[in-house]
């Protein structure tokens, strides 16, 4: 598990991350999935998304809906979609794919997946210095992705 700042496109960042045994295909699949983000998310209890019927409930550019964070519902939009390869923002070439969001108008964390050697990918989560904070939240977060994405069922059972 790291925490540093670092530079993003949206400018300086608290960094987050955790380097994960697990391919980034998958990772980044359940970054997008709305459905899944309770399960992952400390601070999300439910979302509604307002993407197409047939999407399944996976985000991409502009997407919008709410998120219920304890009892309030709050609105969120998709800031930045990134889903290329590359050399995109100091990657070293490594592939990887990107979002970032506003919630109630704010801009909120921005969630990153780089793919790395030996089917590992190392996650990120991008907090605004100013909620600081919020990386307690983030490092909970990552432990539970970690599990979900290395049990056997993908729900972080065995």
């Amino acid at each position: 598990m790291g925490l540093r700042i670092g530079r993003t496109p949206d400018g300086r960042r608290l960094e987050v991350d955790r380097v994960v045994a697990a391919d980034v295909d998958a990772a980044w699949e359940l970054l997008v999935d709305t459905e899944r983000w309770p399960e992952w998310g400390p601070s999300v209890r439910a979302v509604d998304y307002d993407g197409e019927s047939n999407d399944g409930g996976v985000i991409g550019p502009d997407a919008s809906g709410r998120v219920r964070v304890g009892a309030v519902w709050v609105p969120f939009r998709v800031e930045t979609f990134e889903d290329g390869t590359g050399d995109v923002h100091g990657s070293g070439g490594r592939e990887r794919r990107r979002w970032t969001w506003r919630v109630a108008g704010v801009p909120a964390t921005g969630h990153r997946v780089e793919s790395l050697p030996d089917g590992r990918c190392r996650i990120v989560f991008e907090v605004p210095l100013v909620a600081a904070p919020y990386a307690a939240v983030c490092e909970r977060a990552l432990s539970r992705i970690e599990s979900l994405l290395t049990t056997a069922d993908g729900r972080g059972n065995p």
